[in-house]
């Protein structure tokens, strides 16, 4: 048979053609490789992750009824008992997410197996249902900085996933989500005002209030609240000689110092900045003396 002698330019047309149809055609799914010990939601696939940065509980200070509710749900949950979805809502920087990904390191030999999830993927929740669903494992499906907008429609899948559908319940599936704020949608100062016949054009919302009830009702499909808060001067600094310690360095007036030029520099006292600074600071002794062991 004769080969085909195509134009150059035609061999490019078709080429582009190509690819356009394969960024427009789905991906091909693949099976999940579950021997991994995180999994990140991702074109309707369980993408694995198979060295998770660690975290470790003992590390976070500040928040210790925290980590003694959190811990026991996570435990009842590896169990097989009775456990809730948990919404942790609170100021930056406090250690919300941190302590989801720190269980993952500590309970990952009992089968903790920790799936992130986007918010825009909610709607994909039974999908992912389905897929771990004989699967031995436990999993928390976990969605970090959860908010909505008043026009966003994916607050209704998880609200079914929660508690509404009869799908939801599974024994090996469990939500944690953290969020700045405890109500998740939007709430506007005109929904608490009296409503009068001047303020009910035709347009206009008749019954305010099952919209109000509408918009809480997602955080208390949540079985559990935890509240982080702010943290004073004292706590910061336990924190930053904590990991500066940990590094086999030492914490003096130098590093007080600097530490609290941190703070001031990044507008808040907080888990995060002390962790940062300290990765600074340690980052910096460590190159300092590796540069003098060099020049001598």
């Amino acid at each position: 048979m004769a080969s085909l002698d195509l134009p150059d330019h035609l061999i490019h047309t078709l080429s582009q053609v190509l690819n356009q149809l394969h960024e427009v055609l789905p991906k091909i799914r693949q099976e999940p490789d579950f021997s991994a010990p995180a999994f990140k939601w991702q074109d309707k696939q369980l993408k694995p992750i198979f060295d998770p940065k660690k975290f470790d509980l003992d590390d976070l200070k500040g928040i210790e009824t925290q980590k003694k509710k959190i811990i026991q749900n996570t435990l009842q949950f590896l169990q097989g008992l009775p456990a809730n979805d948990i919404l942790l809502t609170g100021s930056r920087g406090t250690g919300k997410s941190t302590i989801v990904r720190a269980l993952l390191n500590t309970y990952q030999h009992q089968g903790l197996r920790l799936i992130e999830i986007e918010r825009d993927d909610l709607r994909d929740l039974p999908l992912i249902q389905n897929i771990i669903a004989d699967r031995a494992e436990k999993f928390i499906v976990y969605c970090d900085d959860l908010a909505f907008n008043a026009e966003d429609e994916n607050y209704r899948s998880l609200k079914s996933v929660l508690d509404g559908s009869l799908q939801s319940g599974s024994s090996n599936f469990i939500i944690y989500a953290t969020s700045n704020r405890r109500h998740l949608l939007p709430e506007f100062m005109h929904e608490n005002t009296p409503v009068t016949k001047v303020d009910v054009p035709q347009y206009k919302e008749l019954h305010p209030q099952e919209a109000i009830e509408e918009k809480i009702s997602l955080s208390d499909r949540f079985g559990m609240w935890l509240s982080f808060y702010p943290m004073d001067q004292a706590l910061y600094l336990e924190i930053v000689e904590h990991y500066i310690t940990q590094a086999n360095l030492i914490f003096n007036d130098e590093v007080r110092a600097e530490s609290l030029r941190w703070s001031l520099g990044r507008g808040q006292r907080s888990g995060r900045a002390a962790y940062q600074f300290s990765k600074h600071w340690i980052g910096s002794q460590l190159l300092n003396k590796e540069l003098s062991d060099n020049q001598s």
